[in-house]
């Protein structure tokens, strides 16, 4: 044996490192690099819902909680602590966009997005909006960045609110936010 620890990742392993390194606001999960400890049986449905062995997490605390530690490397998601780090699913994007609110108008607008876990996002050049269309069906799937590659999927209901607020600009339909014109889809495509 090389003396070193076996650990088997845990819901609860995580939760108690959590609690040991409670901050104010997020944690800073971006300085942590520790070894990967292999992958939770946690996933992250299209709708924002997240599963532990295959049973929704019930409790929006415990699941705010785990959204905290979220980190995306090479297009895999992991959660993080100082001490370990492990591999969970998610389905489409980690979060939902349930809302957002609207100040401003024109180019001076500002949309300001809130997640299922109250994350909130000033969507801007930091924090960009995008659509991708289903290349068979043209069905739209907008997302806004939150925080450091991690997206939100736009609800329905926010989408057409979004649709709402759109204006044409250099050929395309879109919506401003932050100084920056955000495109939908080209104004062309329209009916």
């Amino acid at each position: 044996m090389s003396g070193q620890n076996i650990v088997t990742p845990n819901a609860e392993g995580l939760v108690a490192s959590i609690n040991a390194t409670k901050t104010r606001g997020l944690p800073p999960v971006h300085l942590w690099n520790p070894p990967f400890c292999g992958d939770l049986d946690m996933r992250i449905a299209r709708d924002g819902t997240w599963f532990y062995e295959g049973t929704p997490i019930g409790r929006p605390g415990l699941v705010k909680m785990f959204s905290s530690i979220l980190k995306r490397e090479d297009g895999k998601y992991f959660l993080v602590t100082p001490v370990e780090k492990v591999g969970i699913i998610v389905d489409d994007a980690p979060f939902v966009a349930i809302d957002f609110d609207v100040t401003g108008t024109g180019e001076n607008q500002v949309l300001t997005f809130t997640t299922q876990v109250d994350d909130m996002a000033k969507a801007g050049p930091d924090l960009p909006i995008r659509v991708e269309r289903d290349p068979e069906t043209g069905e739209p799937s907008p997302y806004v960045l939150i925080r450091s590659d991690l997206e939100a999927l736009i609800d329905r209901k926010s989408f057409y609110r979004l649709v709402d607020l759109g204006v044409h600009h250099d050929g395309w339909f879109g919506v401003w936010s932050g100084g920056q014109f955000f495109g939908i889809i080209p104004s062309a495509e329209l009916d």
